[in-house]
């Protein structure tokens, strides 16, 4: 008599498919449902995971689009320092599905961006990507002007890449209470001034983001039918958590909400993929470590583990134009708006 299990492969069993592996001895553990070669556009964006990604990208000589790149005077520490060569465009980290609806909306007209400015000590601040001029912009001016430019790489990087990688990053964020449009991080923790009558904590749930992940896309495929969309989720835990839970269990409960979320979207549709990072990287089954002392973020040797399964997945590629960078700078790399959370923690 015979059933199901009797002709699954390895991969499908953990004994055969994981235990005594590490992340690089996983055999199979994905199978890209499109093809992508070294010649295929490819934006990024997302949560800070998601310059991994980039950076990985680029190190190897694929094609990873940069539609609004850095002036050449600026040295590469300084282009990184004003927010340039992180994404694909300068949009700051975008940490969930409510944000990235907004700049897909603002990028096609389907909604205005927030006339929302911050000044501090005659600089001004854009509340949606607050660290972007660590000074601060010359003026309120100054900053809508370059929120437009960024709009429109933007757009320019949706209708020019053929894959369109995100990195889903957080579910908890705060909101303006009456025009509902969401922040990168709370006001006041690092420019602005919180007003609880203004700014409202929020964590979206299955529902929520599953529907703002999906309007997103929708739209982004209006302006380019062709477009594939890969999905990550960061293995980077919650700097803090304002939920009111412990943040070891407010972390848990918003990755495997962001993680169910991106197994529906691409169980559901044919142009929507999904990379194991999160699991590559946070599995505790999986032999050796792959986080750094602070436990919440991932070592250089993770994310290096990560992407070498990555491209092995895709087959065989040309060699690397340089050596990804592997030395313990390369962590810091990823620049994470939300870690000035931990300025605020309590003294042990």
């Amino acid at each position: 008599m015979t059933h199901p299990y009797a002709s699954l492969p390895a991969r499908a069993f953990w004994r055969s498919g994981v235990a005594g592996r590490t992340a690089r001895g996983l055999e199979d553990v994905w199978r890209p449902k499109f093809a992508i070669g070294p010649a295929t556009p490819i934006a990024t964006f997302g949560s800070c995971f998601a310059q991994h990604i980039g950076a990985a990208l680029r190190a190897r000589a694929f094609n990873w689009l940069q539609t609004e790149p850095p002036p050449r005077a600026l040295s590469p520490d300084h282009a990184k320092a004003h927010g340039y060569d992180l994404f694909t465009c300068r949009t700051g980290n975008i940490y969930s599905a409510k944000m990235l609806r907004q700049w897909t909306d603002w990028a096609f007209g389907r909604d205005k961006p927030a006339d929302e400015f911050w000044e501090s000590g005659g600089c001004w601040f854009d509340p949606f990507r607050p660290t972007l001029e660590p000074s601060g912009f010359a003026s309120c001016e100054e900053a809508r002007v370059l929120r437009d430019f960024t709009r429109r790489a933007f757009a320019r990087a949706v209708e020019g890449a053929e894959i369109f990688v995100f990195t889903l990053g957080l579910t908890e964020g705060w909101r303006h209470r009456s025009d509902g449009y969401e922040y990168q991080i709370c006001p006041g923790t690092r420019e602005g001034a919180f007003d609880a009558q203004t700014h409202v904590f929020h964590n979206a749930d299955y529902g929520e983001i599953l529907a703002d992940l999906g309007e997103a896309m929708a739209t982004m495929r209006h302006a380019n039918p062709g477009l594939k969309f890969l999905l990550t989720v960061s293995p980077v835990a919650l700097a803090a958590t304002a939920s009111g839970n412990h943040v070891l269990v407010a972390a848990m409960e918003s990755k495997s909400i962001l993680r169910a979320v991106a197994g529906k979207v691409a169980r559901a549709n044919e142009n929507v993929d999904y990379f194991p990072s999160y699991e590559l990287v946070s599995s505790a089954a999986l032999s050796g470590d792959r986080f750094a002392p602070d436990r919440r973020n991932a070592s250089v040797e993770g994310v290096a583990e990560v992407m070498d399964v990555f491209f092995a997945s895709l087959g065989p590629a040309p060699a690397p134009a340089r050596e990804p960078e592997r030395t313990p700078q390369a962590a810091a790399d990823a620049r994470c708006d939300e870690e000035l959370l931990e300025a605020f923690a309590p003294r042990a």
